[in-house]
């Protein structure tokens, strides 16, 4: 495994597992396995749906506690500071822990700013090793930065071969910040599992478009959060680490970029109304 180091000294592993739209029925045997095949970073979320699963999950484990990176992000109805606080606490006691390694702000939306500030108390004593955000947009992630004590370790973002985000990704430079990509593998969107640039140079390394792909943003120094049911999927986006991509190759890959995200943009008014509409329903694990 890399790791790759947040602006505070914390170590963070650069390939994780995440749990986004998998049920909390299957949830904790997928983490089990995910840990038993050797990830070592869970990335959940009060909006998943599925903290006490993870939590279940990493109690049962054999892998230790403090071997675990364990990320987590506070939903949109749980923003501002009394209501962000109270969630933070409910995280803690779905996934069965009494610390987060990273804990993020889900969307640029309501009262960010006071959850920010709960955040940092927390992370001041000790119950949170790294704050950071995610889905924010160079803007608002500058507004955030500029006015808090605590810069933002993380923002993860939509960032794969089709959206690479290379603006952004300078703005946070100035930060030390870290990009961590949902969506690495863009849901297989663009094709591109058989996509004929990403399987050429996979078949020099005998390794797959997905491998290709995971190891081209990792050596961007991009931290990667691959979600997958199939334990044997889970080995394959976990062996990367055994080739490097040279030049050519990246640069080859870098020309995929089509500047536009596939999921979703947050500059754009329905999006945001969407997730607005979103935002006003209550989630936290029951």
């Amino acid at each position: 495994m890399e790791y790759v180091t947040l602006n505070n000294g914390v170590k963070m592993p650069i390939l994780g597992y995440g749990v986004y739209q998998i049920e909390k029925e299957i949830c904790e045997s997928c983490v089990l396995n995910a840990l038993e095949v050797g990830y070592r970073s869970i990335d959940t979320a009060q909006a998943y749906l599925n903290e006490t699963a993870v939590g279940q999950a990493i109690a049962k484990s054999s892998v230790p506690r403090e071997k675990i990176f364990l990320t987590t992000k506070i939903w949109i109805s749980n923003a501002g500071y009394k209501k962000a606080k109270q969630s933070i606490e409910r995280s803690l006691a779905d996934l069965q822990t009494d610390y987060l390694d990273l804990l993020l702000i889900h969307q640029p939306l309501n009262d960010y700013y006071g959850t920010y500030q709960a955040m940092g108390e927390f992370y001041h004593q000790g119950k949170i090793r790294a704050i950071g955000v995610s889905n924010f947009y160079g803007d608002r992630f500058i507004d955030l930065a500029e006015f808090t004590d605590v810069p933002p370790a993380i923002n993860q973002v939509e960032l794969h071969p089709f959206y690479q985000q290379n603006e952004l990704r300078k703005i946070m430079e100035n930060y030390n910040t870290v990009a961590e990509a949902w969506s690495p593998l863009a849901e297989g969107k663009n094709n591109l599992f058989t996509h004929d640039v990403l399987t050429t140079i996979g078949a020099k390394y005998q390794k797959t478009a997905a491998q290709v792909t995971l190891r081209y943003l990792t050596q961007l120094g991009v931290v990667v959060i691959p979600k997958t049911v199939h334990k044997e999927r889970m080995i394959e986006n976990l062996t990367i680490f055994d080739f490097k991509l040279n030049d050519e190759e990246m640069a080859e890959i870098a020309q995929l970029d089509t500047h536009q995200p596939l999921f979703m943009d947050h500059y754009d008014p329905s999006t945001v109304q969407h997730l607005t509409e979103l935002g006003k329903i209550e989630t936290m694990d029951n």
